[in-house]
């Protein structure tokens, strides 16, 4: 009730502090009140289906044991209000009820205000006390941000203070705790970020840009001495424990006009570091305390109907967490407690098929895991190419090619699992990890008629594909992936989309094909259905179609969507960020509202 409260006294005042003047009527009062207030509705429903064929629904978090709970819902209500002009507040209010949707964090339970705000903004300053959402650079040293759809809102709550010294330097200081779920972290994080134009600073005419950046971020996490279960004699008594994590980035960005570079370069300074759960209970590695880095390299080329862009990243041991106890190995499956943003460097994959073996990015230190692990280092390169109009290959409307392959291995190293040591090299690849080959070419033939054919060569560690995590494996996982859709379009705002998907792979769940067929009404109605058909498994059971119907409608500010069908179990992902869904039927509805 105190998490209720405590924000309501901050916002209530203020809003009825802008209401007292009782000079105007009271249809004026509510017409100004409801002009400066801002309120957005997102609800995600789901009833859980028994399947004949998936099976009876089964709750995959023992903990919950209510199974008989299928109706689950995930809401989310923002409301914000200008005070006056460059002061706000606002609030967060979350509810999970009766519990949250099937393979979201389980600390998601119940309702309650999780976070608010004040800010005040004008040209030189910007002001929050409470929740807000941050990021450095890249995000390799600290990113606070909200995914919905992976149940992940690491903002930080506390104070943060944004700062344009002129219009060619800024800075940025923080300070609070992360949230994990409806509490917040142990740890104080705390930081400042400066930002530099060179180019106006030195008055540089030469190029477009110039730009330096420096960061700074602190994690200070109290000292719990753990007990060992196994010999509760043996006392952790270190003095060299680092309760004080120090961490840096620096950032240099150049621009040619037709070329840019912007490289980043990252240090994490000495944590903890736990041994493997596959040796029992994971504990710290007592006097064993490991710094990491990260190296960013970003390059592009452009010119009229061609890019060129790479990408390339070398991590070690870069997870960062603001609970220790949760960068245990297989503590924290569900991402909690993230300081930092790493996520895999690969082409965001639009289709069913594509997304069935996907790619994680392995920035963690494990040195008694198997074989050990340090971290990954790899790259991806992206070519497009617009074949003019009035080509051979052009045609009236022009095509469009797109090309990305990416590749990704552990880096190389050594260790000695006896002493809890290990030596990485700088640029050396070591076990592949993954890699792919994307080709993608779109055309438009007419007014009314446009097509895309897809196509996807991957090889991936079996099971990193399938677990979602590395184990030492000479087993790889390789899969060709190809997709066709055309869109027609018809008067009204009509169109018909229609897309055929199919999967080879001789390994794991073997062959797949699968299809789509939308059709839009017009702005604000369209219905779809959708099938994918696993029918290469060798277990003729588990030939199963994952089929999909539904549709969405749009008026106005408010959107809603029904779909009914079967979830297929694995991997979700979104923006290089995955969580593993299990198979599940139901109905779903989403509502996003903004009034």
């Amino acid at each position: 009730m105190e998490k209720i409260l405590f924000p309501l006294l901050i916002i209530l005042p203020l809003i009825a502090f802008t209401q007292n003047k009782g000079l105007e009527d009271k249809e004026t009062k509510i017409e100004k009140l409801l002009s400066k207030l801002s309120v957005s509705l997102e609800s995600n429903t789901q009833i859980y289906i028994d399947d004949k064929v998936l099976g009876d629904f089964r709750d995959p978090i023992p903990s919950f044991n209510l199974q008989d709970k299928k109706t689950r819902s995930n809401n989310y209500l923002n409301i914000d209000y200008r005070i006056i002009e460059g002061l706000t507040v606002g609030t967060q209010i979350e509810s999970y009820e009766p519990l949250p949707l099937v393979s979201y964090y389980p600390g998601y339970k119940g309702t309650d205000i999780t976070n608010y705000y004040i800010n005040y903004k004008n040209k030189k300053w910007n002001i929050t006390l409470g929740h807000f959402y941050e990021q450095f650079g890249s995000g390799l040293l600290l990113r606070a941000f909200e995914q919905r759809q992976l149940g992940l809102n690491n903002a930080i709550r506390g104070g943060r203070i944004k700062y344009n010294i002129n219009e060619y330097i800024n800075i940025t200081a923080l300070y609070g705790n992360n949230r994990i779920g409806f509490e917040h972290s142990k740890a104080n994080l705390f930081g400042f970020d400066i930002n530099t134009n060179l180019i106006g600073v030195f008055n540089i005419n030469k190029i477009p840009r110039l730009s330096f950046g420096f960061s700074y971020v602190g994690k200070y996490e109290d000292f719990e001495p753990p007990i060992d279960i196994y010999n509760p004699d043996n006392i952790f008594d270190d003095t060299n424990f680092p309760e004080l994590v120090n961490s840096y980035a620096l950032r240099l960005g150049i621009d040619f006009g037709k070329l840019f570079i912007d490289t980043e370069y990252s240090v994490k300074g000495k944590d903890a570091l736990f041994s493997s759960a596959a040796l029992g209970l994971p504990k710290i590695l007592e006097g064993r305390y490991f710094d990491g880095s990260a190296i960013l390299l970003t390059t592009g080329y452009t010119v009229k109907g061609f890019g060129l862009s790479s990408t390339f990243r070398r991590l070690e041991n870069m997870s960062f967490f603001s609970d220790r106890e949760l960068s245990k190995p297989g503590a924290n499956p569900f991402g909690m407690s993230n300081i930092n943003f790493v996520p895999a460097l690969t082409k965001q994959q639009d289709y069913s098929l594509a997304n069935i073996y996907i790619y994680q990015a392995q920035p963690q230190l494990y040195i008694q895991n198997f074989a050990g692990q340090s971290g990954e280092i790899g790259g991806q390169i992206d070519v497009y190419y617009s074949f003019k109009k009035g080509t051979a290959i052009g045609g009236k409307y022009g095509t469009k090619l797109t090309i990305n392959t990416s590749y990704w291995s552990l880096l190389d190293a050594t260790f000695d699992q006896v002493n809890n040591q290990y030596n990485s090299e700088l640029l050396k690849f070591g076990e592949k990890l993954y890699s792919d080959f994307n080709f993608e070419i779109k055309k438009k033939w007419n007014k009314r008629l446009s097509s895309m054919l897809f196509f996807q060569n991957m090889t991936i560690n079996k099971n990193l594909a399938i677990n979602g995590l590395y184990m030492s494996s000479n087993k790889e996982l390789n899969a060709n992936v190809i997709v066709a859709e055309s869109i027609v379009k018809f008067n009204k705002g009509k169109s018909i989309r229609i897309e055929l998907q199919h999967m080879s792979t001789k390994e794991d769940l073997k062959n797949w094909t699968g299809a789509a067929l939308e059709y839009v009404f017009n702005r604000n109605l369209s219905l779809y259905i959708t099938d994918i058909y696993n029918y290469g498994n060798d277990d003729k059971d588990k030939q199963i179609h994952f089929f999909n119907i539904g549709g969405n409608f749009t008026k106005n500010k408010v959107r809603i969507e029904i779909n009914y069908g079967r979830q297929r179990g694995g991997l979700f992902c979104v923006g290089g960020v995955c969580r593993f869904v299990p198979e599940n039927t139901g109905i779903s509805m989403n509502i996003n509202m903004l009034l």
